[in-house]
């Protein structure tokens, strides 16, 4: 049985990871602080001791690991403006030194390796799609340059690793994902409007709303990140649904799916939000032969009958 470990495990989408890896016969270490991860999204998987283990652990410090290691799987990091704004310094180490450490875990166990990485490497960006091939525009001094410049970083040292130490290593930027374990205080989209809707407050849009998204629901993303990691290509592939539409539309969307009698109220944009976020994903589907497959009608309903749950 390969042993995998995911650091960041107790998060949106890696506590997902964590499931599937286990569904498909992979013995699972999972490792997370919980400063934005909740046991509750593992606590199914800690009865089985056989084939999944959890450890409290700051990656930005040395880990120590017995036995053997198939696949280090770093998903360590505050995901989302409200968390990286909260912890600006936290997100810096954990994208520089937690990458660092894993790295060197990874090294000492001959082990392959996978950096969650980000859209928010390109920015502003001022190409859409945007293809891996983008270096992106991004601001290095303002607020969301703790996230951004972190996973620039820590995709430079992964490279780095990859042709100095001939570390396996594999990058996928993850495009904005949604789906069941997101937090209603999450500051993101999706998470916003749903819970906003739900309890007929109004639905806070920032700007005019015209800046556009596409979302990819989770089981498709966590398809896209084993076929990645199964693979042998080194270079960053976009992981996302290229399906586009405005944040306006995408509110006024979930009031008509939850029938719900909010209103929209509208603010000021936040510093250096990009405009547009769509990815071009010719990569994933050439090299991967991988596709997003949930429509977002389907992916909205399953996530709003979760929020339903958690009200």
């Amino acid at each position: 049985m390969a042993t995998c470990i995911i650091t960041g495990g107790a998060g949106f989408i890696g506590s997902h990871l964590c499931d599937f890896l286990i569904s498909k016969g992979y013995s699972v270490l999972c490792v997370d602080n919980l400063i934005t991860g909740n046991i509750s999204n593992i606590s199914h998987l800690l009865e089985d001791s056989h084939n999944f283990k959890f450890i409290k652990h700051d990656v930005t410090l040395d880990i120590n690991v017995q036995g053997e290691v198939d696949y280090v799987l770093n998903f360590a990091s505050p995901a989302s403006p409200v968390d990286y704004l909260k912890l600006p310094i936290q997100t810096l180490k954990v994208g520089a030194l937690g990458t660092h450490k894993t790295l060197g875990l990874a090294k000492a166990k001959g082990a392959k390796y996978l950096l969650a990485s980000t859209s928010e490497v390109y920015g502003d960006p001022l190409v859409n799609p945007q293809p891996e091939t983008y270096w992106g525009n991004v601001n290095p001094i303002g607020p969301r340059g703790v996230y951004d410049e972190a996973k620039r970083f820590a995709e430079a040292i992964v490279m780095a690793y990859h042709r100095v130490h001939k570390i396996d290593t594999r990058i996928v930027r993850i495009f904005n994902t949604y789906g069941e374990r997101m937090r209603k205080n999450d500051g993101r989209a999706i998470p916003n409007f749903v819970d906003q809707a739900l309890k007929g407050e109004p639905l806070t849009i920032f700007g005019k709303g015209a800046q556009t998204r596409s979302f990819c629901y989770v089981s498709d993303l966590i398809e896209g990140i084993y076929a990645l990691m199964k693979s042998d290509i080194h270079e960053p592939v976009n992981i996302g649904n290229p399906s586009e539409m405005t944040v306006l539309e995408l509110a006024k969307k979930i009031i008509e799916m939850t029938d719900s009698k909010s209103k929209l109220v509208f603010k000021g944009l936040p510093v250096d939000d990009p405009k547009v976020r769509r990815p071009d994903i010719t990569r994933a589907r050439e090299i991967l032969k991988w596709q997003p497959r949930v429509s977002l009608k389907e992916g909205l309903k399953k996530t709003i009958d979760y929020f339903k749950e958690m009200l």
